[in-house]
């Protein structure tokens, strides 16, 4: 009977992590290690009049800065 109440216990004195932030987590993405990637800004449309050049910058993802991954860590609490 002991072990029993202290696995209950047990599992009322664990902490709530907290929600994970889902429109954010659409926005970045986690490596391996924990770094946080992010798309490079104004990618999304009016591309068809940029040179080369500028669209090739906009492809891929971008390391994202460290004010970013501070407060990132705040909203992805189960993820980091």
């Amino acid at each position: 009977m002991d072990n029993y109440n202290q696995k209950i216990n047990k599992s009322y004195s664990m902490a709530h992590k907290g929600k994970t932030n889902k429109s954010f987590l659409k926005r970045v993405k986690i490596t391996g290690r924990g770094k946080l990637m992010k798309r490079p800004p104004h990618q999304d449309h009016f591309n068809a009049k940029e040179g080369g050049d500028s669209a090739r910058q906009k492809k891929g993802h971008l390391m994202a800065p460290k004010s970013l991954t501070k407060s990132a860590k705040e909203l992805l609490q189960s993820n980091i």
